[in-house]
């Protein structure tokens, strides 16, 4: 039996950036995406701490260190600059191994970095 677990979570970034216009997506600065173990185009589920909207998209990198954290598209109604949200991807996978796999979780600090 194959079932969706957690498999990457980034915990409260800060939102630097709402873009209309763009083709949609969160532009997630490259360091938190590595430490996170997340890849660019994953399908990523995007909950704000600040209205307790929830939305499904993808990533794009951001420049690395900078901290970056952009709604594009579509998902920029769904927050603005300065929203506290959380990014959440998952995984399938067999019952068995799920038991005992670990997620890698990331808390940002300050200007959302490491």
């Amino acid at each position: 039996m194959q079932i969706e677990i957690l498999k990457s979570k980034v915990h409260r970034v800060v939102v630097t950036e709402a873009n209309l216009n763009y083709a949609g997506s969160l532009t997630l600065d490259e360091d938190l995406m590595d430490a996170a173990n997340m890849i660019e185009n994953e399908k990523i589920t995007i909950v704000n701490v600040n209205n307790g909207e929830r939305l499904e998209t993808y990533l794009i990198k951001g420049k690395r260190g900078s901290g970056v954290v952009c709604l594009n598209g579509p998902a920029a109604r769904k927050g603005t600059e300065g929203d506290i949200i959380i990014v959440i991807s998952y995984a399938s996978m067999d019952f068995e191994e799920a038991k005992t796999f670990k997620p890698s979780l990331v808390f940002p600090g300050e200007g959302n970095k490491l």
